[in-house]
Parts: C-alpha cells; structure tokens; sequence
C-alpha cells in the first residue's frame, strides 16, 4: 500500500524574490506542510510522537529544482511515504503546477527517532510499529 497525500501551496508575496520567483528557502516550508498534511491524513501527527515520549527531527533534506515558481502560480505538493524496516521517516515529494501538471521540484526528507532525552532510538517505538501494521506499510 503506497500512503499519499497532497496539498495546494499559497504563494505569499512575502516568500518571492526581485525575480517574483519563490525564494529556495521557502521550499522548506512547503515540505514541512505536506508533512502536516500527510500527519492529517494518516494520523501521524507531529504531537503523536510528542505524546508517545519521542521526537523525530529530519536529518537530511534535499530538493531538486525543475522550473521557478512565480507569484501568483497554485502549485500543489505531493508527498509520499517510502517505508523502511530501519528506525527513520522517509518521505518523497514532488511539486507540481497545477496549470499544467509539470514538475517544478522533488525532494526527499528522513526523519529519525530521539527520546525526549535527545537520545538516538535505534529500534522504531512501538507506537510507529502499530502505525504501520494499521497502515500495513
């Protein structure tokens, strides 16, 4: 089972260049909300792991750019999770223009585990195994 969500990106003036082009930095933003987006949609919710005693910081992120986005453009964010038997969150995203389904950018995130004493976990906390179990992933 491939677990997928998606989500329309608000461009704001404030996030653009001279250029009217969307500023690199912005496009962390945009992950980060389809990560809250995919939490909505598939009960993974960045408190779920607050509230289960764990954190779960992304260690690597990347992007690859496709074309620009221009102010007044309503791309839209697809984010899929990629699963793993090691204790991390993958997830791939792709960004796309709504206007014509082109791509505008991938990318890829991976999240680990740490007790809420900034320790590494090492094995998935049985919270994320029960997910993925209900999730069958």
């Amino acid at each position: 089972m491939e677990l997928k969500a998606s989500k329309l990106i608000e461009i704001r003036f404030s996030e653009v260049d001279a250029m009217n082009v969307v500023w690199h930095g912005s496009y962390t933003l945009y992950f980060e909300d389809a990560r809250e987006e995919f939490g909505k949609k598939y009960d993974l919710g960045y408190m779920s792991f607050f509230d289960n005693g764990y954190f779960a910081p992304i260690v690597e992120l990347s992007f690859q750019y496709k074309k620009p986005i221009i102010y007044g453009m309503r791309p839209r964010i697809d984010i899929t999770y990629k699963p793993t038997e090691a204790a991390k969150i993958v997830f791939e995203y792709e960004i796309h223009d709504t206007e014509d389904e082109s791509l505008i950018a991938t990318g890829h995130s991976v999240q680990v585990f740490m007790d809420t004493d900034y320790q590494l976990v090492w094995e998935n906390p049985h919270f994320f195994e029960e997910w993925k179990k209900r999730w069958k992933v």
